[in-house]
């Protein structure tokens, strides 16, 4: 048995040589190339294509696991001598350079091809707003390197100091219609996009609160009706709070819920000739609002026993059946009813703290002249608390408790809303009187200002 293992080793043996002489090749003799062999992308999503040869003329590829997220591999020919690999890298959207690899392989042999892609260009702003009068405001850019900038307007001027700043400078802009411009800032196949917007010469009359930028407001002395960033509500009687006006959209019985005159918009409540109360309620900004910020109205309140004004806030986009009133929030700047003249308050309600279980978070002030003078009301909005001011005195503060949404729901974009209703469970709650009617709640400005 001794003697017959050892001649079954040595058959063995010689048939291997036998193969390898009459052309068989061992695995390690596999010649495989790849060109290019590296790949050096930008930041920006891109597709390289890769050659491979194979001696073989059976090879395969992938992407290293510690790069397979944004690399991606499409092979072609892989069963041919020559073929190719699509590598595909998605854009960097991170703050620095990355790298990773493609394997090439056939049977025991690998060849890796490093990928490297740069970090993106960026900027310190998107969006630059300017005060009438003009600014001067540096960007700050990092890139990997020599860019270019431009401005596509002319009242715009971005002179770039060195490879990692540009000062950008707007002129004095004179018409009552602010204006919208544009920088770009190009490195190679990159381009940023910086918006630069900037307020009318009325801004120039403006008193803006310390810290913090107009960026949206309506002064209602241009042409005679709403423009196209307020939407009125429509809606029948009854639709809330018991409420005995019908909400239309401009106009009945031809005559105007809202209206601009001399400078004001007015909103109308009045009784038509069916004998049905009608009156104007408007959003501002209704599908974009804003998240945090300065709000204040100019505002002349009407007087009789039925009304209730109101300048207030809803959240955007809200999903009534899935976040329903009053988690959602609801911010109340300015409330009164004519029954109790003169006397304005300021509400928060949330899940916690709402009116339907006496817990709402209100303070109320009797300023006296409410129906005879015009006041400002206003609210500051930051992550940390809700503080409602009359003429610039603070009425009431809420704070962020920092105990979740039940308390604090005011954690997304919100939309000013402007109304007058007649009756209703609070502004009828000791009756209404139909012979005050028409009455008309006067709104000097709306405006809106945002951190800088």
């Amino acid at each position: 048995m001794k003697y017959f293992n050892l001649i079954l080793l040595f058959l063995l043996l010689f048939i291997s040589c036998s193969n390898d002489e009459a052309g068989g090749s061992p695995i390690d003799d596999v010649t495989l190339t790849c060109l290019p062999e590296k790949v050096e992308a930008p930041a920006i999503r891109g597709e390289y294509i890769l050659k491979v040869t194979c001696s073989a003329g059976e090879w395969t590829a992938y992407a290293s696991d510690d790069c397979s997220s944004w690399i991606a591999v499409k092979v072609a020919g892989s069963l041919d001598r020559q073929g190719t690999v699509t590598v595909t890298v998605d854009a960097n959207t991170g703050q620095v350079l990355r790298s990773g690899s493609v394997v090439i392989k056939s049977g025991l042999k690998r060849i890796t091809i490093p990928v490297t892609q740069e970090a993106p260009m960026s900027v310190s702003k998107r969006e630059i707003y300017s005060n009438s009068g003009g600014e001067t405001v540096t960007l700050s850019v990092i890139a990997t390197g020599e860019w270019s900038v431009k401005s596509n307007d002319s009242w715009i001027k971005a002179v770039k100091s060195d490879n990692k700043t540009v000062t950008v400078t707007t002129e004095p802009n004179e018409k009552k219609a602010s204006r919208n411009g544009t920088l770009e800032i190009v490195l190679g196949v990159e381009k940023i996009t910086v918006s630069v917007i900037q307020e009318s010469a009325e801004d120039r009359e403006i008193n803006t609160p310390e810290g913090y930028r107009l960026v949206w407001h309506d002064e209602f002395n241009e042409g005679t009706t709403l423009d196209s960033d307020w939407t009125h509500e429509v809606q029948k009687p009854g639709w809330v709070n018991n409420e005995l006006q019908e909400y239309v959209n401009g106009s009945a019985n031809d005559k105007r819920v809202t209206e601009l005159i001399d400078g004001k918009l007015n909103i109308n409540c009045f009784k038509g000739s069916d004998d049905k109360i009608y009156s104007g309620r408007v959003y501002a900004k209704v599908n974009t609002g804003w998240l945090y910020g300065y709000f204040e109205a100019r505002i002349l309140l009407p007087k009789g026993k039925g009304t209730w004004p109101a300048f207030w806030m809803m959240p955007v986009d809200n999903n009534f059946s899935t976040n329903p009133w009053p988690g959602c929030g609801e911010i109340d700047i300015m409330e009164e009813v004519g029954v109790d003249a003169n006397i304005v308050s300021s509400s928060i309600h949330c899940e916690a703290y709402n009116h339907t279980i006496n817990t709402q978070k209100t303070a109320a002030r009797n300023i006296g002249t409410a129906e005879s003078e015009y006041h400002v009301y206003a609210c500051e909005w930051t992550p940390d608390y809700l503080r409602f001011y009359v003429d610039g005195e603070e009425l009431m503060t809420f704070r962020n408790e920092g105990t979740g949404k039940k308390v604090w729901p005011f954690t997304y974009n919100f939309y000013p809303i402007l109304n007058l209703a007649w009756g209703g469970d609070w502004g009828g709650y000791k009756g209404v009187d139909d012979s005050a009617l028409p009455i008309t709640m006067k709104v000097d400005y709306v405006r809106v200002f945002q951190k800088k």
